[in-house]
């Protein structure tokens, strides 16, 4: 796939993700979970890939903090999220594995990356795992379970052909 292509990708998912964040912008605790920002990662992890899926999260995390529908913790929580979803879909071609590689990088190394150095360090709060843990792991799994639904649907009716995508 072209350039063009993967930067309209990454546009238009950019833009519904960040049209959605006041919508799906959930307080816990600290953080401001986003269901949305998972269901993204995961589309973009089939479509464009690893480094264009963690760009497009890194930009909608600055785009929702400056909006106020965001914390410092969205950078954990969507980046490591979008790096994970979008190695294990290259190195599996499996929607289902973009949907693992995304539980695991929000779900669980984002919520220990943000106990451990954006709060104390960047938020000046003082906040452990167990704090973080729920909150990213039942936003990760709303949204790729939607998404995953949602591309094996695509894909079945003939709307998304994997093999266009990004593959092992």
């Amino acid at each position: 796939m072209n350039s063009i292509k993967k930067t309209a990708y990454v546009i238009i998912f950019m833009a519904l993700a960040i049209a959605l964040s006041p919508f799906t912008s959930i307080p816990v605790g600290i953080a401001r979970i986003n269901p949305t920002q998972h269901f993204v990662n995961v589309f973009l992890a089939v479509l464009v890939g690893t480094a264009w899926n963690t760009g497009a999260a890194a930009g909608i995390s600055v785009i929702r903090n400056a909006m106020g529908v965001g914390t410092l913790l969205a950078f954990p929580g969507s980046m490591i999220g979008a790096v994970c979803s979008g190695l294990a879909y290259k190195l599996t071609g499996k929607v289902g594995m973009a949907v693992a590689g995304e539980l695991l990088g929000t779900g669980v190394l984002a919520p220990l990356a943000g106990s451990l150095v954006i709060a104390p360090g960047l938020m000046g709060k003082e906040i452990g795992f167990m704090a973080l843990f729920p909150g990213f792991f039942l936003s990760a799994l709303a949204g790729s379970l939607l998404a995953f639904i949602v591309l094996k649907a695509l894909i079945k009716i003939d709307v998304i052909h994997t093999e266009s995508f990004v593959q092992p």
